[in-house]
């Protein structure tokens, strides 16, 4: 298989890092077994033929006009963290022009893979229009802004969609590099994770700050500061709405444009949030906390913790 790594200008040195490692490891595993899987040739490429991380450091890259012909396409992160530089760093030549090979690889068939703000590579080329994507959780009002045609969905760590593969943030790399070996082999897989002590991470959920996302609009803050302050009580729409003096239409669309979800939605993220809170800061009982989150009972606290987290009560008091 023939995998070509796509290295642009201020690359981000761990993405492109950890893509390379979990590569050139299962090759070594591969080779050290009864029944090896065929080795993955890599090639890093570039758009120019010099290229530089984040962090100064020189990327010898292969031209992509004199790239092989890929299998696979990975889109490691840009190093940007924050939109403004990230925007401008999106308006770059090499970034078009990344877009125009990107389109001719999965053109030609390859699959193509991206982490993190290396998903706003792929989606600036127009591929991801129409497919089901994930991408850094804390730029994901952005990437609904300047992407409306791609189908987001920020809780999963990984998200497969036809030809394309994207992953959430930052060290999603290795989520994204685990998932693509296992394709070849899940024994395989299963021996570089554990060679390299990688655990599973399902979703970006239990790593999201909900308070920073409200940020990005003043409604969404507003109504999340209102939210937060009535946690213990049950949930109107119509009660929020006219504390924010707003419509429920214009709360509801702004919510699901910044936050991608519904307002009864958000309200049990905030619940959900500070309950883990009181179970690792407190003594109170499961029935005490539910009733301070707003719920009923504890028996509805448990089910959704376990629904949403992956955990129960006796993991989360005892991390």
């Amino acid at each position: 298989m023939n995998i070509n790594i796509l290295a642009l200008d201020g690359v981000f040195d761990t993405g492109l890092s950890i893509v390379l490692d979990a590569l050139t490891t299962a090759n070594e595993l591969s080779a050290m077994q009864a029944d090896p899987t065929a080795p993955m040739k890599v090639s890093v490429v570039g758009m120019r033929r010099r290229v530089q991380t984040a962090q100064g450091m020189s990327v010898p890259v292969v031209h992509v006009n004199e790239a092989p012909t890929p299998d696979l396409v990975i889109v490691p992160a840009l190093g940007y963290k924050m939109p403004d530089v990230l925007l401008q760093a999106l308006a770059r030549p090499d970034v078009a022009d990344a877009g125009l090979a990107l389109r001719d690889w999965a053109g030609a068939g390859a699959r193509i893979a991206a982490a993190c703000i290396g998903t706003f590579v792929l989606a600036e080329s127009g591929l991801l229009d129409a497919q089901d994507a994930t991408t850094t959780w804390w730029l994901n009002p952005l990437f609904r802004q300047r992407y409306p045609a791609v189908r987001l969905n920020t809780s999963h760590m990984i998200v497969h969609s036809g030809q394309f593969l994207t992953a959430g943030a930052a060290f999603s790399h290795m989520d994204m590099m685990l998932w693509l070996i296992r394709q070849a082999s899940p024994e395989l897989a299963s021996l570089v994770a554990s060679y390299l002590v990688v655990d599973s991470r399902p979703s970006q959920s239990a790593y999201i700050i909900s308070d920073h996302l409200s940020h990005a609009d003043p409604i969404v803050e507003r109504f999340d500061r209102w939210a937060r302050s009535h946690l213990g009580q049950g949930f109107n729409l119509d009660e929020a709405a006219d504390a924010l003096a707003t419509s429920k239409r214009t709360l509801a669309r702004r919510i699901h444009d910044v936050l991608g979800k519904t307002p009864v939605s958000y309200v049990q993220d905030l619940r959900i949030e500070k309950a883990v809170h009181l179970l690792k800061t407190s003594n109170h009982s499961v029935e005490q906390i539910a009733g301070l989150v707003g719920y009923a009972d504890g028996v509805t606290l448990r089910t959704l913790l376990r629904r949403r987290l992956g955990k129960g009560i006796r993991e989360i008091r005892k991390d």
